[in-house]
């Protein structure tokens, strides 16, 4: 039987060290207990220690490790010896311990493709590595978690003493009740990049750069930090320590990184409108300045800056128009890169009436003048009823001089349809120094080809979620945030914040079926946990200090929505996930607006909700038909209801804590540590490459491998998977309800991420970022596409991605090339990659590739590894 995995090339991590093994001859010898023994010629390999003394390399040592990390799983005797075997090959006389550590997990993640188990094993070591430099060495579970109990007040200690910790955990928490809390065998929960991506992103160093926490402190840490309001901020610290451990729900990254330290700025998204005078565009700079350096997205919109050539009567110029300063600003993200770790994060903003909005479009081009272009900062149109209208009935479309437009920015709906009919009659007449005219249909053909090229700007819709927002009180919605999510007024004097978490619905599937129960008691609890956030929080911007403050926005969404579709054995594009969604969402709003009001009755209401349609007893679902009463057009979407919501209408109107309360984020990184699919979307494919600021990672569709494990397929279908580069839906072997199943992202049609996103915002106040994911280039159909979008109701679309136009070579499975011999007697030559990135541009934080069939010739998330075990 030809063992798991075969003959592998070892990852880049390996370097280092390379030159060795290519030097040595290697021979092998399997003692008679199993153990592998090395030798280079004559001479034993010996390990070089962390204090620089060496010892001989024992093999017996290594193989007990590599058991003890596939303890419980399926054939983990074949395993071992497999690893160990393998190991073998990347060995010389000198290596460190730490090498060697971080060998045997590059040797079990070089196997993830044939069995997703040796990503649990590479998870296992790694996490033995920390766990080794936090606590010290142990031997069982036991010795583990007391280990763990033993020295939490002693990290607090030192946290605190090098101002890393918040000063007040040791006076205000009982330690040892914390202590007593903690549980280890959570961390089995994690998958390898989970590890990585929660140790090297959001744990924190000593001073000196020595890893502090393992990731039952880090889980604690960010509790403790969202406690600390609480009359018994232990109890309350533990309760959300259980949840989050769990991975039943997880605080959004900013919050991640920061809670519980001494710069608690924990807020993850901030919205901001630029006014047109040079006082503000200054400060502006400086306030993005500050907030990229908090790690907070933001959301800025240009719209209100005059167009180039508008007069500047101060000292009788001309504008530059806002290009220039968003060159700017796109600058300083580059500028202020977060520890030279990321850039920071920014989207564009601009209303597509606006003179300059051609240039607009230009912005995330590779030609033209690289002055007029922004490299980091990403582009979203901020698109009106009237203008789909217009498209609709193929009409013309105005562009203005905000200068003399300047209150088409602050209308919407009826209201700005009227308005702007004003503006264009006074065009016509020749009353208007500065307009152009073009075909609306022309216009948003060049924003979908803009869009088909850079993956920019991204499609939000004005109207619809101004008429849909429940906190419509305070002023009109500008914009939305970084990744569309975020519907929040702002203005001159408000910068507006939100605050994010995710329910990961993956893990409330109870005996095989979803738990509402759960579900409920999850949202309440991380709705409670947001709003302690907000008084816990601090800002360097007065701005958005106020904002928080007073509105106490929060964004409650979910992830893994695909995962819990493939357990279900559901198709993403069935009626059945249709309703899934509509079911699950409607649980999750019902449970965290009754929380908010409860939170009302105990903390008194947010400042602005009188006025609001909280306060006249609306509740999401019945801003539908506020919509489409003010645009004249159906929106076409499903208006089943199951729970009692008159009662809660009535309830809603004695107060609310929080003006806003639920948002679907896209969760790229925190659904890598939660180890599901992120926010809605889709598979991209069942086996890929994910490349991630820790590394490169092999992923593979458990579910898949399980569902065929159940019906015997899965040794006998894997390398046809393979050289199909993760796609099974041409697989003969696999049954059709399984491919039904297992479609992923480019095989689904588009108007299935358009219907779960629009059953999902009828309970949804503020909106979702919804990736989209095209097979097709033909522009009509995508005018069609996204036209359907707003019919819908759907408030914004998030990424376009594009099906590549062509694959990269294929791969041989198997190394023996006399099998793979083509017809011309030339081998086939292997490579690394199959298909090339997903789109024109991936989410935040991560892109994928598909797998050609031989698997990655280079390793993934080595670096990741050695990273985490020592940075």
């Amino acid at each position: 039987m030809e063992p798991r995995g075969g003959n592998r090339a070892i990852g880049p991590g390996f370097r280092a060290f390379s030159d060795h093994r290519r030097l040595q001859p290697h021979r092998k010898k399997n003692g008679a207990d199993g153990g592998v023994r090395r030798r280079v010629g004559h001479v034993s390999i010996t390990v070089v220690k962390r204090d620089g003394s060496r010892e001989a390399y024992d093999a017996n040592k290594i193989n007990l490790a590599i058991e003890h990390a596939a303890q419980g799983l399926d054939d983990n005797i074949t395993w071992v010896t497999q690893i160990a075997s393998e190991l073998e090959l990347t060995l010389f006389d000198g290596i460190t311990t730490q090498q060697l550590d971080e060998a045997v997990i590059q040797v079990a993640l070089q196997n993830v493709k044939d069995d997703p188990a040796f990503d649990t094993v590479a998870a296992r070591l790694l996490l033995k590595t920390i766990y080794k430099r936090v606590l010290g060495d142990y031997s069982t579970p036991d010795e583990l978690r007391d280990l763990h109990r033993e020295h939490f007040a002693a990290y607090i200690q030192r946290g605190v003493s090098e101002n890393l910790l918040d000063s007040r955990f040791p006076d205000a928490f009982d330690l040892e009740a914390l202590a007593a809390a903690l549980d280890p065998a959570h961390d089995d929960l994690l998958k390898y990049i989970g590890v990585v991506t929660l140790n090297n992103r959001y744990g924190i160093k000593a001073r000196n750069g020595q890893p502090l926490e393992t990731p039952q402190y880090f889980w604690m840490r960010v509790a403790m930090g969202l406690s600390l309001n609480e009359a018994d901020p232990t109890s309350h610290a533990i309760a959300f320590y259980k949840k989050m451990s769990a991975l039943e729900y997880l605080a959004a990254g900013s919050t991640l990184v920061n809670a519980g330290t001494s710069y608690p700025q924990l807020s993850n998204c901030f919205v901001m409108e630029m006014q047109d005078d040079i006082e503000h565009i200054a400060k502006s700079v400086r306030d993005v300045m500050w907030l990229t350096k908090g790690t907070g997205g933001i959301g800025l919109s240009v719209t209100k800056l005059r167009a180039q050539g508008s007069p500047i009567r101060s000292n009788n110029t001309t504008s530059t128009g806002p290009i220039p300063f968003m060159h700017t600003i796109d600058s300083v993200l580059r500028a202020v890169s977060r520890g030279g770790k990321k850039f920071g994060a920014l989207c564009f903003y601009m209303e597509n009436w606006h003179m300059d909005f051609p240039e607009f479009l230009d912005l995330r081009q590779n030609s033209g003048d690289p002055y007029r272009r922004t490299r980091t900062a990403n582009t979203a149109v901020w698109i009106s009823d009237e203008f789909m209208k217009r498209v609709q009935n193929d009409e013309d479309w105005y562009l203005f001089d905000p200068l003399e437009v300047s209150d088409l920015n602050e209308l919407y709906g009826k209201a700005f349809s009227a308005r702007y009919a004003e503006y264009v009659a006074m065009a016509e007449r020749g009353e208007l120094n500065m307009f152009k005219k073009i075909g609306a249909r022309e216009q948003f053909k060049q924003i979908l080809i803009s869009l088909q090229s850079s993956s920019h700007p991204w499609l939000t819709w004005k109207d619809t979620i101004n008429n849909r927002a429940i906190n419509n009180n305070t002023g009109t919605i500008h914009l939305s945030n970084l990744c569309t999510e975020i519907c929040l007024p702002q203005d001159r004097d408000n910068i507006s914040v939100c605050n994010l978490a995710s329910i990961n619905l993956s893990r409330h599937i109870v005996d095989g079926r979803l738990d509402f129960a759960k579900i409920a008691e999850s949202a309440r609890l991380a709705v409670r946990q947001l709003d302690n956030l907000i008084d816990i929080t601090v800002s360097s911007v007065d701005e958005a200090d106020h904002a928080n403050t007073t509105n106490r926005a929060i964004g409650l969404g979910v992830m893994g929505f695909t995962d819990v579709v493939e357990k279900l054995g559901y198709s993403y594009d069935s009626e059945e996930s249709f309703d899934l969604i509509d079911e699950i969402m409607e649980h999750v709003s019902y449970a965290a607006i009754d929380e908010s009001a409860e939170l009302a009755k105990e903390r008194g209401s947010y400042d602005n909700f009188a006025g609001s349609r909280w306060s006249q007893g609306l509740v999401p679902l019945d801003t539908i038909d506020l919509t489409e009463a003010d645009r004249g057009v159906e929106v076409q979407v499903n208006r089943t209801t199951r729970l009692d919501w008159d009662a809660l209408r009535e309830k809603v109107k004695g107060g609310m804590r929080n003006a806003t309360l639920m948002a679907i984020a896209p969760t790229a990184s925190i659904g890598l540590v939660a180890g599901t699919t992120p926010g809605l979307d889709p598979q991209f494919s069942q086996i890929f490459s994910r490349s991630t600021s820790s590394g490169k990672f092999l992923e593979v569709n458990r579910n898949l491998v399980e569902t065929l494990r159940e019906r015997g397929l899965w040794e006998s279908v894997r390398e046809s998977i393979l050289r199909s580069q993760g796609d099974i839906q041409g697989i003969s072997a696999i049954p059709d309800d399984v491919k039904a199943t297992y479609k992923t992202s480019f095989q689904l049609s588009p108007y299935a991420f358009l219907e779960v996103a629009a059953r999902a915002q009828k309970w949804i106040d503020q909106a979702i970022s919804r990736n989209m994911y095209l097979e097709t280039r033909d522009v009509d159909e995508m005018l069609d596409i996204y036209s359907a979008a707003w019919k819908k109701g759907v408030k914004t679309t998030y990424y376009l991605h594009m099906k590549p136009r062509h694959t990269a070579e294929q791969s041989t499975v198997k190394v023996n090339k006399s099998e793979t011999v083509g017809g011309d007697g030339s081998s086939t030559r292997r490579k690394g990659f199959g298909a090339a990135s997903a789109g024109s541009a991936a989410p935040a934080s991560t892109e994928t590739e598909t797998v050609g069939a031989s698997g990655p010739k280079r390793g993934f998330g080595f670096g990741g590894a050695g990273k985490s075990a020592e940075s």
